[in-house]
């Protein structure tokens, strides 16, 4: 979301093309590509300090991230140097919120050592999150709602308006309403600013974190030993493919069904609730997944989930425009979302132990798993926004424009329908090769518990011999 709201804030700027828009998510994808591995190697290699391994991160990253997310917003009053403004200040807010999300995320691991408690936590953590998306797609969707640019009228309505008024288009009028989205968009991004510090404050006061005392880290590796170590594990980049497809389709999905709404179905003033309904959706439906999760197993949960959406998305573009069918594939939309996101979060804790068993000597590096698992969320939105771009440029898509050429009706279909199918398919066939089912994670549970106990007996006798 913050990406295509970046997307917004450049071209209410004036003068920024969105040439430039691009070069800096770009800059800013690449950017992430070595700032989440390197936050994650830094993060295993931690010290314990009072207040955890993970805590440290959040709570330095959380006023510098809130800052640097309040300056992207700003517009600077110069023209010449405003695109490295941008992209300095991007960059710089995607490595911080990296700072707080991979130890953020870690957290599950060191809250409990018992998978169901993790999962619960996973679910939990889910749910808060899509609960926040909805929250800042309110604030930001009604804040900056009341202050949006008036669309662009192409050659033909020019021409139609002329010769139905001699007034024409007032270009001071179009400043105006430029300036009130400026304010706008400072407005909501200080309230979502006081959201985020607000959150962090709960996370640091309401969650512990639990060392294992029994089982130290192993040796520092380097940076590309680890690398090696996580991404060489199997089961772990098999998950992550399967995760990012599903992702990929999902964020496609959603990244374009606001202009499908707006200019394909017509709802141009609606997209908004349809958008919120997606989020609600996904929001309560999330401890549902949880429970059928545990019902029937996550790899089934993953199947069921992923695949509810489809009949729902060939529906919306095969039925002619109509409101109510809109809302119907908007909620169902939101269903797949909730399980798309939160199974594959609930399935790495898994990965883990899977790991932790095989390598059994190998500890203390579950921040490195989650710092690639980041990276791939952050890459699939941006692969996502780059494709939808791109089609649309290449379409003759109008930005901010009041009506759309054909070409563009028919692209916005298949980046809502036909490519996130054909990725959801993909996903799912590399998931029928993923071999952590029911069985596995019990088996793994069993061992790594026998193997807790024999690290706390090879402690306990330690201790008495010193003593002695």
């Amino acid at each position: 979301m913050c990406l295509r709201l970046l997307f917004a804030t450049l071209s209410a700027g004036c003068s920024a093309d969105p040439f430039y828009a691009s070069i800096i998510l770009f800059v800013g994808r690449a950017w992430d590509a070595i700032t989440d591995p390197t936050v994650g190697f830094l993060v295993s290699r931690s010290p314990w300090t009072r207040i955890g391994r993970m805590m440290p991160w959040i709570v330095i990253s959380t006023p510098l991230a809130v800052l640097t997310y309040f300056l992207i917003w700003y517009v600077p009053p110069f023209e010449d140097s405003k695109v490295i403004w941008y992209l300095f200040f991007y960059c710089l807010f995607q490595s911080l919120q990296t700072c707080f999300h991979v130890p953020y995320s870690a957290l599950t691991m060191f809250i409990s050592s018992e998978q169901k408690e993790r999962d619960s936590a996973t679910a939990y953590r889910m749910t808060i999150e899509v609960l926040g998306t909805v929250l800042g797609t309110a604030i930001q969707g009604q804040i900056v709602g009341m202050a949006n640019a008036p669309c662009i009228p192409g050659p033909g309505e020019i021409l139609a308006d002329m010769s139905n008024s001699s007034s024409g288009l007032n270009g001071t009028d179009h400043v105006i309403s430029l300036e009130h989205t400026r304010a706008a968009y400072m407005i909501a991004s200080g309230v979502i600013s006081l959201i985020y510090v607000l959150c962090a404050i709960v996370l640091f006061f309401g969650v512990r974190e639990q060392k294992e005392s029994s089982r130290p880290k192993s040796e520092p590796l380097s940076f590309f030993q680890g690398i090696k170590l996580v991404m060489g594990h199997g089961p772990y980049a098999k998950l992550v493919m399967v995760f990012l497809f599903t992702s990929l389709a999902f964020m496609l999905l959603e990244g374009n069904f606001a202009l499908f709404c707006s200019y394909t179905l017509g709802f141009r003033n609606d997209f908004q609730n349809i958008l919120l309904v997606i989020m609600l959706s996904a929001t309560l439906t999330t401890p549902f997944w949880q429970w059928f999760l545990t019902k029937f197993g996550k790899k089934t949960a993953v199947y069921v989930g992923t695949l509810s959406v489809v009949p729902f998305i060939i529906l919306v573009v095969c039925v002619k425009s109509n409101l109510i069918v809109t809302y119907i594939v908007s909620f169902a939309a939101g269903v797949s979302v909730a399980a798309a996101f939160l199974l594959p979060w609930s399935m790495l804790p898994d990965v883990v132990d899977d790991f932790r068993v095989q390598n059994h000597e190998a500890n203390g590096h579950e921040a490195l798993f989650y710092s690639f698992y980041v990276f791939f969320t952050k890459f699939a939105s941006g692969v996502s926004l780059g494709i939808s771009t791109l089609s649309l440029d290449f379409a003759g898509y109008i930005s901010r424009g009041c009506s759309q050429p054909a070409e563009v009706d028919i692209t916005l279909k298949v980046l809502v329908s036909a490519a996130p199918i054909l990725l959801i398919m993909i996903g799912l066939a590399i998931l029928y090769t993923y071999p952590i089912n029911e069985d596995k994670r019990q088996s793994n549970r069993k061992l790594l518990q026998k193997q807790r106990d024999e690290a706390d007996s090879e402690t306990d006798s330690t201790e008495l011999s010193n003593m002695i």
